[in-house]
């Protein structure tokens, strides 16, 4: 059942890809600015209890109707699951606009592809070279890869009906809305969902990274997890960017021209210098990441039949 959930979805996200800021996105971002409106008094306790309304509200909304679709008609809960894993994917519009980067790449449009990224990333891109566009385009297609792909599946797969994947979209959107902002305002308010997303993405974050690991060059992939995921900063990406370079063979990382001065980033991997090519890789190794989850997916299917 949940492989064909997943399949299911993965096919409407390649027929029509949810637009994710405009269905997603921006409700969370209403619904955060809500709940910070009237709880946010600066202190702990008070993001404790904003987040159990706002994530533990729409858990207990999507496990409450799936329970009652699930007693009524097992189609309809079906097709719950359905609408609930695809909203809260959404991983088709971040491949959709990496697509879009790789391709004015390819075309040699370096200008349409900073553009592009930068519309992507939020973050100017006028200075980037082309290398540059390609190392940074791979690490957010990596992370999307894991917060708008793996990570839910995994949560989905973990609790019962839609409520996993709820789960983790929400309060991944609430760590980012609450838990990264550093001003006095958010600091203690916002650290209650910033390290309950840090523990509910622990599993995930390590399953993706071994997905990389496992499709693409092992060796390398486990060298720079093991000695260079702690040295990227601490959100929780730091895991599948280390893998997903050693196992692509690429450079990622490095200083960027960013807002008219030069960022100063930790250089992962030992490899080669990103370029369309290792854009075309990056693809290629998150495809075959996710066949390697639907292949287990079938296999716990069938052991499940035949031990029934």
């Amino acid at each position: 059942m949940s492989l064909v959930c997943l399949l299911t979805v993965l096919l409407l996200e390649q027929v029509r890809p949810l637009p994710y800021r405009r269905v997603v996105h921006e409700p969370l971002a209403r619904l955060s600015r809500l709940l910070a409106n009237h709880f946010n008094a600066g202190d702990r306790r008070h993001g404790i209890i904003a987040w159990m309304i706002g994530v533990g509200g729409l858990v207990v909304i999507a496990g409450g109707v799936a329970a009652f679709l699930g007693w009524t008609n097992s189609l309809l809960a079906w097709l719950w699951n359905v609408v609930v894993l695809y909203m809260t994917m959404g991983f088709g519009e971040s491949s959709r606009r990496y697509d879009e980067i790789r391709l004015a790449l390819g075309a040699g449009d370096v200008e349409q592809a900073r553009r592009l990224l930068a519309e992507w990333r939020g973050k100017t891109a006028d200075r980037l070279s082309s290398s540059e566009v390609a190392r940074l385009a791979i690490e957010e297609l990596l992370g999307a890869s894991h917060r708008h792909l793996f990570g839910v599946l995994l949560c989905f797969l973990l609790l019962p009906g839609p409520c996993g994947a709820v789960l983790y979209r929400a309060s991944a959107f609430l760590a980012e809305a609450w838990g990264k902002r550093n001003d006095e305002e958010y600091g203690d308010f916002g650290s209650f969902a910033r390290q309950t997303f840090a523990i509910i993405d622990w599993l995930p974050v390590r399953l993706t990274a071994a997905g990389f690991a496992v499709v693409g060059d092992f060796e390398d992939a486990v060298y720079c997890w093991r000695t260079q995921a702690d040295r990227l900063p601490d959100d929780g990406l730091g895991i599948v960017l280390a893998s997903g370079a050693g196992a692509l063979g690429v450079r990622l990382g490095r200083p960027v021209p960013e807002a008219g001065s030069r960022v100063d980033r930790v250089e992962i991997s030992p490899g080669d210098e990103a370029d369309v090519d290792f854009m075309e890789s990056a693809v290629g190794l998150v495809w075959r990441a996710l066949v390697l989850w639907c292949l287990l997916l079938l296999l716990l299917g069938l052991a499940s039949l035949v031990g029934g």
